[in-house]
């Protein structure tokens, strides 16, 4: 997701900030995050662009360079489009209704149709 600011809220030397946001998933220790960043362009005493990002209002390192799991410190991280760590945690959490094990069956009423007999040890039971 990207989301271009105006120039209300330009650090010192921006000359645009674009927001963006990432979901991440560590393919070591399973933990799972998202961050937004402001990422801002601005341009050096010599003419060359870069940008900085901004997380929480603190400069960070690209996320897209080598990203670090917050919990295992590794670095095997797999980024995804935001809310994908959201709705699998949602999905997790939701109620899961099991059947339970073995066979069904369904209930027999004497009005309607006698059940078929079973399998004997003869063989099968003859239709009616």
């Amino acid at each position: 997701m990207t989301e271009i600011s105006g120039q209300g809220g330009l650090r010192a030397g921006a000359t645009a900030v674009v927001t963006e946001a990432y979901a991440f998933a560590c393919m070591r220790c399973g933990y799972g995050w998202e961050q937004s960043y402001e990422i801002e362009h601005h341009v050096d005493g010599d003419g060359r662009t870069f940008v900085l990002y901004v997380a929480d209002g603190r400069i960070v390192p690209s996320p897209l360079n080598r990203p670090t799991c917050h919990s295992c410190d590794g670095h095997l991280v797999r980024i995804l489009r935001p809310g994908r760590v959201d709705s699998a945690r949602d999905a997790a959490h939701r109620e899961r209704r099991v059947p339970a094990a073995g066979p069904v069956e369904a209930p027999w009423t004497p009005a309607g149709p006698a059940p078929l007999p079973l399998d004997t040890p003869e063989g099968p039971a003859p239709l009616p």
